[in-house]
C-alpha cells in the first residue's frame, strides 16, 4: 500500500481480527448468505486487510456487497453449475454468487485437477466481484502448487492506449509461488496504472493522485498531481505509450480473453459482467519439489538483498511486504478509518446485529 493511501494516524481505529471477523460474518448471514459462504467470503476480506490490501478489504468492499445483495445483483444462495468439463479444465456458471466464495470453489476444483493431472484450469461466469485475486492464487501454495487467478472486471474503466473511450476493466491477475524459508512470491496487480478501488481510498483519506494514473473524460492522460477528478478514466499499466502503456493494455486484453471470451461471455466491454480464470500447476509434475523451493529461496533472497539505490532503504519482491504487514497487524490490530467504523455502527443497528468492537 502506498503511503498516500494509508489511514492518517488521527483517523485510525485499531480493530483485531478476532473482533472484525465475526462482525463481517454476521453481516453476510443477515443478508441470507449461508454459514459456509459467509465464513469463506469474510476470510477473503480479512486476508486482504491483514496483508494491507485495504482497497479490497472490508473498508471499501463490504458496503458495496451489501448494496448488491439488496438490489438483487448478487444471489445469497447461488447455484454452482458445471457447464463443461475435461480431466484438466472446466467452465462453471456461478449462479450470480459473490466471487469471494465462488472463486475459491473454482480454485479448489483446479487444484484437484492439478493433483491428478499436473495442471488444472477453471473458468467462471455469472459471478460477482472476486474480492482480490491474490487470495485465490495463494490457495494453491498450500498444496505445493503455483496458483494463478485472473478476473475481467465487468465494467469499462480503462482506456486503450490512444483511446478516448474505456474498453477494459482493471482486469487484475495474481501469481502465487511457494518457497522454502522465504516468504512466498505473490504478485497481485491490476492492469491499470492504479487500482480503481484506490481512487475511493484516496477520496476517503484526502490523498492526491499521482501524475499519469488517470485520464480526463476525453482520454488525455493527466500528468500533474491533483485531487481525484469528478470524471476520469483509468490508464493502462505504463500510463502513456512512451512509458509502456501498450504493455498494460495488452495484459488487460489477455485477461479479457481468458476471463470473458473463453468462458462464453464475449468481449468484456459488451458482456459488462465479470468472468474468472483460475489455474493450478503442480510443481512436482515439472521438477523436484525440494529443489524448486530451494531455488525459489535463492531467487527471492537474491532479490531482497540487492543493494538499494540512493535514497532507498531496501529492495522488496512481490509478497514480501504483505507477509511482514500480516505479522504486524495480527499483533497490533488492523487500522481502519473512523468513517469505516461509523459505517459498521450504522449497519449494526440497521440489521439488528451486535458487534463487540473495543
Amino acid at each position: 500500500m502506498l503511503e498516500r493511501f494509508k489511514v492518517p494516524e488521527a483517523d485510525r481505529v485499531y480493530v483485531s481480527v478476532e473482533e472484525m471477523r465475526p462482525a463481517t460474518e454476521s453481516i453476510f448471514r443477515a443478508l441470507g448468505v449461508s454459514d459456509e459462504d459467509a465464513v469463506q467470503a469474510t476470510d477473503v476480506l480479512m486476508m486482504n486487510d491483514l496483508r494491507g490490501v485495504e482497497s479490497h478489504g472490508v473498508s471499501n468492499m463490504l458496503r458495496v456487497y451489501v448494496a448488491w445483495y439488496r438490489s438483487g445483483r448478487l444471489q445469497a444462495q447461488p447455484e454452482f453449475t458445471i457447464e463443461q468439463e475435461t480431466e484438466t479444465t472446466a467452465t462453471i456458471d456461478g449462479g450470480q454468487g459473490l466471487g469471494l466464495h465462488v472463486a475459491p470453489r473454482a480454485m479448489r476444483m483446479a487444484i484437484e485437477k492439478a493433483r491428478e493431472h499436473g495442471m488444472g484450469a477453471v473458468g467462471v461466469h455469472a459471478v460477482g466481484h472476486m474480492g482480490g485475486a491474490g487470495y485465490h492464487a495463494m490457495m494453491a501454495m498450500e498444496h505445493d502448487m503455483i496458483g494463478i487467478a485472473m478476473s475481467s472486471s465487468g465494467s469499462n474503466q480503462m482506456v486503450p492506449t490512444f483511446g478516448a473511450e474505456p474498453r477494459l476493466g482493471t482486469n487484475p491477475m495474481a501469481w502465487a509461488v511457494p518457497a522454502g524459508r522465504m516468504p512466498p512470491f505473490v504478485f497481485d496487480v491490476g492492469t491499470t496504472q492504479v487500482a480503481a478501488n484506490k481512487m475511493s481510498l484516496a477520496r476517503r483519506v484526502g490523498a492526491k493522485i499521482a501524475p499519469g494514473w488517470v485520464s480526463d473524460e476525453h482520454g488525455t492522460p493527466l500528468m500533474e498531481e491533483g485531487d481525484v477528478p469528478e470524471k476520469y478514466f483509468l490508464l493502462p499499466l505504463g500510463s502513456t505509450r512512451e512509458l509502456g502503456s501498450h504493455k498494460g493494455y495488452g495484459l488487460a486484453t489477455v485477461v479479457d480473453i481468458l476471463c470473458s471470451v473463453l468462458v462464453g461471455l464475449g468481449p468484456g466491454f459488451k458482456a459488462m459482467e465479470p468472468g474468472f480464470h483460475m489455474m493450478a500447476l503442480r510443481i512436482d509434475a515439472f521438477t523436484d519439489l525440494a529443489q524448486f523451493k530451494s531455488h525459489m529461496d535463492e531467487l527471492l533472497e537474491g532479490l531482497a538483498t540487492t543493494p538499494p539505490a540512493p535514497g532507498h532503504e531496501r529492495v522488496l519482491y512481490a509478497g514480501q511486504l504483505e507477509a511482514e504487514e500480516t505479522e504486524l497487524r495480527l499483533a497490533e490490530g488492523i487500522p481502519y478509518h473512523s468513517e469505516v467504523i461509523e459505517w459498521f455502527r450504522g449497519i449494526e443497528a440497521e440489521l439488528g446485529l451486535d458487534f463487540s468492537f473495543t
